[in-house]
C-alpha cells in the first residue's frame, strides 16, 4: 500500500480524501446522473466500487430493499473472484473470515451394502496450483458489505439508496442524459410514490426476474428447468465424518453437495429433490423444510442429521439460460450505435448454484463494464469500447452454462448410470481451472490483440488474466507478487520485461530506448495522460529486470519512465522496478523470452497485447483507437534518469 505522496497521513490511509463527486455528496437521489445502477447484488456492487474510485462521475445505485442484504444467496468465491478482491484492497481481510476449500470428499454406495454411503475419493481443491489464492467460502452479504466499504471510503464517498425500485425506462439518444427511468419508492413516508431521474447509462443488475432486462427487448433463452433442489444453511449435530469437508454425497436416495460455512459450525446442503414433472406447475418449490432436512438424513445413511437452527432456506429448479445480448442495441443496430443500458449477473446468464458460478461471473461482469464506463465517460476512450462488453461477456455466460449442464447432470445422476465409478471425481479434477475463473480467454477486438508474438511470453496468454508471479522490488529488497500491486482504479499496465542486457548504466539499449520512447513520442499512450495529471494516472508502467535486485542500480541505470514523480511534491514513486527473484524466476515461471517482453493488462486484469521490446509502432496502433476520444491537453515526460 502506499500513500503519504500527497502529504503525511496518519489516519486510515484507506480512506481516500473525497474528491469531485464526494465532496458535499447529496443524500437524496438527484435528477440527473452519468450511471445509474439498479440493484445491490454483486455484480452492482462491483460496478459501483469500480465506479467510486472515479469521484468526476456521478454514479448512484438503487436497491428495492431498505437496506443491506442479512442472508445471502450465493457462498462460493473462486480463485479469480479473490484476485480481483485483491485490486479492491481486502483479500487479506475476507480470507481470514472466510472457510477455505483444500480438498474435497467425494461419497457414494458401499459396493457391500449399497443402502450405505462410503467415501471413496478426497482429491485436492487445487491440485494443479492454478492461483495462490484461495478457493473460499463466505456469505454473498459480507462480500457486498466489503465492496460497501470501498465504495464508503472512495473519492466518490458512495453509498446506496436504498428503497428504490426500478419501474421502466425510455432512451432518447440525442438527449444530453439519453435514459430517463422510472423509480417507485419502496420504503419511508412517501412508500409508493414515483418519480423519473435521468442518467447517461443505466445497468441493470436487478436478477433473474430482471425489469431492465424486459425494458431493453431481451429474453432469456435455453432449457427449461427439470429438476429440483432444496438448499439450506443449518446448524446441526452429526455423526457424518466430513461434515466441515466440501462433499459430493451420492447414494440411491439422492445426491447432497455438502459445502461448509465460514465461522467453524454452519454448513449448506443442496439436497436433491428429484425430476420434476411437466405438470408440476412449480408445486415443488412449496416443499417444506422439514421434507428437506428427512430427505437429507435418508441420502446420509447410516449416518445421522440432528438439525438445530436453519438460517435460510430456499427450494429451486435447475434452469440454464443465458440472453443473446447484455445491453439495448438490437442485432440491426450493430456498428451504427453504442448502448446506453446493459445487463449483468442473473439478469443475463442462470445456472444451477452447485458449480459456485453464479457470484463470480456476475462480479466479473460488473469488473469488465465498470472501467469501460469511466473511460468512456472521463473522455478516454470513444463510446465503440462500451460494444466489447456484450461482445465479451455473452461467450462467457454462454461457457458456464455449458459447464454448469454437465456439472449438474454427473450430480443428479446414480451412480451406476455414470460411465464410470470415478466420473464425478475425474470430471472434478480435469476441469478444476474453469470453476476457478481462468478459462476465460478474451477473443481479438478493440481491446485484445491477435497474439502474434505469443512466443515472447506463453504463460501470459493474451486474452486471459494477467496471472501474477513473484518477483523482488529493487527499491527494498523485498519478495512481492507483481500484479498484487495492480489496484482497481481504471489504469492500463505495461509491464516491460527487460532483455538479458540490461541494465548498464548510462548505455544506449532496448529497455532505454523504449522507455524514452515511452516518455516522449506523441505516440507514446503515456502522451495521453492529462497534462496536470500525475504521469502515471492513465498508464501504471513497470519494468522487471533479469539481474539480481542488488545488481540494479536506481540512480543512474533505470529511466525515468519506470520511476515517475507523482502528487505535489513531485515524489519519486519507486515502487515500479523489480527483478527476478531467485528463488522462483518470473522469466522462467511464466516463459518469458530472455531477449525481453512488453505485456499489455486490461484494466481488469486481463492480457491485452504481448509485444518485443522494439514494438513501438505496434504498442502505439494498439492504444491509437483506444485515445481517440482524447479532449484534454496531453502531457510530454521528462526524459533521463531520476537525477535528470
Amino acid at each position: 500500500m502506499q500513500f503519504h505522496h500527497h502529504g503525511y497521513v496518519s489516519g486510515d490511509p484507506r480512506i481516500h480524501d473525497a474528491a469531485g463527486t464526494g465532496i458535499d455528496r447529496p443524500e437524496e437521489l438527484p435528477d440527473e446522473m452519468d450511471v445509474l445502477i439498479v440493484g445491490t447484488g454483486p455484480a452492482g456492487m462491483i460496478t459501483a466500487a469500480q465506479l467510486s474510485q472515479f469521484p468526476d462521475i456521478t454514479t448512484r445505485i438503487v436497491e428495492r430493499r431498505p437496506g443491506r442484504l442479512a442472508i445471502g444467496q450465493a457462498d462460493g468465491i473462486q480463485a479469480r473472484s479473490v484476485e480481483t478482491f485483491q485490486a479492491f484492497g481486502f483479500a487479506e481481510q475476507i480470507i481470514q473470515e472466510a472457510y477455505r476449500i483444500t480438498e474435497m470428499c467425494f461419497w457414494k454406495p458401499d459396493p457391500a451394502d449399497p443402502s450405505r454411503i462410503v467415501r471413496t475419493a478426497r482429491p485436492l481443491d487445487d491440485e494443479l496450483g492454478v492461483s495462490e489464492f484461495p478457493h473460499l467460502i463466505v456469505n454473498q452479504a459480507r462480500v457486498l458489505d466489503y465492496f460497501g466499504d470501498v465504495m464508503r471510503r472512495s473519492p466518490a464517498r458512495m453509498t446506496p439508496d436504498y428503497g428504490w425500485e426500478f419501474v421502466s425506462l425510455e432512451v432518447d439518444d440525442a438527449a444530453e442524459h439519453p435514459v430517463a427511468v422510472t423509480l417507485a419508492r419502496t420504503a419511508g413516508p412517501d412508500e409508493g410514490a414515483q418519480r423519473v431521474v435521468r442518467a447517461k447509462y443505466v445497468v441493470g443488475c436487478d436478477g433473474a426476474r430482471s425489469r431492465v432486462r424486459e425494458q431493453i427487448g431481451c429474453t432469456l433463452a435455453g432449457d427449461q428447468a427439470n429438476h429440483a433442489w432444496g438448499v439450506m444453511d443449518a446448524l446441526a449435530v452429526t455423526d457424518f465424518p466430513d461434515i466441515r469437508t466440501k462433499c459430493a454425497i451420492q447414494s440411491e436416495a439422492g445426491s447432497i453437495l455438502l459445502i461448509p460455512r465460514e465461522g467453524g459450525y454452519l454448513f449448506r446442503m443442496y439436497v436433491d429433490l428429484g425430476e420434476v414433472a411437466a405438470d408440476d406447475n412449480g408445486a415443488v418449490r412449496r416443499t417444506s423444510l422439514d421434507q428437506i432436512i428427512a430427505q437429507a438424513n435418508a441420502i446420509l445413511h447410516p449416518y445421522t442429521l440432528d438439525v438445530k437452527d436453519v438460517a435460510w432456506h430456499s427450494v429451486y429448479e435447475v434452469g440454464h439460460r443465458v440472453t443473446d445480448r447484455f445491453d439495448d442495441v438490437l442485432p440491426a443496430d450493430l456498428g451504427s450505435r453504442t448502448p446506453r443500458v446493459f445487463i449483468t449477473g442473473d439478469a443475463c446468464h442462470t445456472h444451477s448454484a452447485k458449480a459456485g458460478q453464479g457470484m463470480n461471473v456476475s462480479m466479473q461482469d460488473g469488473f469488465n463494464l465498470g472501467w469501460k464506463l469511466a473511460h468512456v465517460l472521463e473522455g478516454r476512450s470513444p463510446a465503440a469500447l462500451l460494444s466489447t462488453y456484450s461482445a465479451e461477456r455473452q461467450v462467457v455466460a454462454q461457457n458456464l452454462i455449458d459447464f454448469d449442464k454437465e456439472w449438474s447432470a454427473l450430480m443428479a445422476a446414480k451412480p451406476e448410470d455414470l460411465p464410470s465409478p470415478s466420473e464425478l471425481e475425474d470430471f472434478y479434477v480435469r476441469t478444476a481451472e474453469f470453476p476457478a475463473g481462468f478459462m476465460t480467454e478474451y477473443s481479438p477486438s478493440l481491446i485484445t490483440a491477435e497474439a502474434t508474438h505469443q512466443e515472447l511470453a506463453p504463460g501470459f496468454p493474451v486474452g486471459k488474466r494477467f496471472r501474477s508471479a513473484p518477483v523482488m522490488r529493487v527499491c527494498d529488497g523485498n519478495p512481492v507478487h507483481l500484479g498484487h500491486h495492480a489496484r482497481a482504479d481504471g489504469r492500463w499496465r505495461i509491464y516491460v520485461f527487460a532483455d538479458a542486457a540490461a541494465p548498464v548504466a548510462g548505455e544506449p539499449g532496448l529497455v532505454r530506448a523504449l522507455a524514452e520512447w515511452l516518455a516522449a513520442s506523441p505516440s507514446s499512450p503515456l502522451a495521453a495522460t492529462p497534462a496536470d495529471a500525475d504521469p502515471d494516472s492513465w498508464f501504471d508502467v513497470k519494468v522487471v529486470y533479469q539481474q539480481p535486485h542488488s545488481e540494479v542500480d536506481l540512480g543512474a541505470a533505470v529511466p525515468a519512465a519506470f520511476l515517475p514523480r507523482v502528487g505535489p511534491f513531485g515524489l519519486i514513486d519507486y515502487e515500479k522496478v523489480y527483478a527476478a527473484a531467485p528463488a522462483d524466476d518470473i522469466f522462467d515461471a511464466r516463459s518469458i523470452s530472455r531477449d525481453g517482453a512488453i505485456v499489455v493488462v486490461r484494466p481488469d486484469q486481463y492480457v491485452s497485447a504481448v509485444l518485443p521490446l522494439t514494438a513501438t509502432d505496434e504498442l502505439a496502433a494498439f492504444f491509437a483507437p483506444l485515445l481517440s476520444a482524447r479532449a484534454v491537453p496531453a502531457r510530454k515526460l521528462s526524459v533521463g534518469a531520476i537525477g535528470a
